[in-house]
């Protein structure tokens, strides 16, 4: 599976690791790289909940403008319509995220 840029998204790179299809529409499961003093822009999901692992690296999360600094280890959930911003420190942060429903 490559890893893809999102347009507009500098220094944040995507891999598609399971999608709805092999879930049954229930959840999907992707790679996010976000390099280092860079940043997935502020967004927001209609209907999915997302719940990441950091997997490495270092930055901060930014939900519904509360920032909260998170390192290899940590768990984070974003409920549905919040919106966040993940910003990578003086390291590339990698995460597994999931969505519930999946990602289309």
């Amino acid at each position: 599976m490559p890893w893809y840029s999102p347009p507009g998204w500098k220094g944040v790179f995507l891999k598609d690791l399971i999608g709805e299809n092999q879930t049954y529409g229930k959840f999907s499961y992707h790679l996010v790289r976000v390099q280092e003093n860079c940043e997935v822009p502020l967004h927001s999901h209609d209907t999915q909940w997302e719940w990441n692992a950091i997997l490495g690296g270092n930055g901060t999360f930014t939900l519904d403008k509360k920032e909260i600094s998170v390192s290899k280890g940590q768990t984070l959930v974003t409920p549905p319509g919040v919106s966040h911003i993940i910003r990578a420190g003086n390291r590339d942060i990698v995460l597994l995220a999931m969505f519930v429903p999946p990602l289309g």
